[in-house]
């Protein structure tokens, strides 16, 4: 890593702290907000879901694996797949544990510049995220409690959003490391 600083940017024109202009903004909706909770909850997970993706856009597997932040592992392409990782795994609280993807610690320690890799973490995510989604489709009932513990369906969605609302606040840190872009 170079001891250079990239300069701060953004595209945002309105606010010079934002990632984007709000009516450019896949994450605004112009209509009214949802109704109910569980209606609440999946639009929250939905736009967290997003802006780690806008966090990754326009990078290549270079930038996405780079470690901004030594001696941390974290890095963007981690990100992925440590979010495809947990994804599997909640839905090993609500049944049967599954197995690791990427092995104890590969989520973030086993990255590395290749475009396959990239690839195969955007498609390892999309599947986990899909996969926990259906499960958790047939459970509507946000005070069910599910799996051994006995989880409530409510308590695993505030968890997710939890889990990625941190992670995209170290996404905004490490993109702005790797190439000074900025933004909410």
């Amino acid at each position: 890593m170079s001891d250079e600083r990239p300069e701060r940017w953004t595209q945002a024109n309105v606010y010079p702290d934002m990632w984007i202009d709000p009516g450019d903004d896949p994450r605004n909706s112009d209509g009214p907000s949802p109704d109910g909770e569980l209606a609440t909850l999946q639009e929250y997970l939905a736009d967290y879901r997003l802006t780690l993706r806008m966090k990754c856009d326009g990078l290549d597997a270079e930038q996405l694996a780079r470690r901004s932040v030594p001696p941390s592992t974290m890095s963007l392409l981690g990100l992925l797949r440590h979010l495809a990782e947990v994804e599997r795994d909640w839905r090993g609280w609500i049944g049967e544990p599954l197995p690791k993807l990427y092995g104890k610690g590969g989520d973030f320690d086993a990255v590395a510049a290749d475009p396959g890799m990239v690839e195969a973490a955007y498609a390892d995510l999309a599947r986990e995220q899909a996969a926990t989604d259906a499960v958790l489709a047939e459970h509507p009932d946000l005070g069910e409690r599910l799996g051994k513990d006995r989880i409530a369906v409510r308590e695993l969605m505030v968890h997710r959003i939890e889990e990625y609302a941190r992670h995209c606040g170290h996404a905004d840190l490490l993109r702005e490391c790797i190439d000074g872009r900025v933004g909410q």
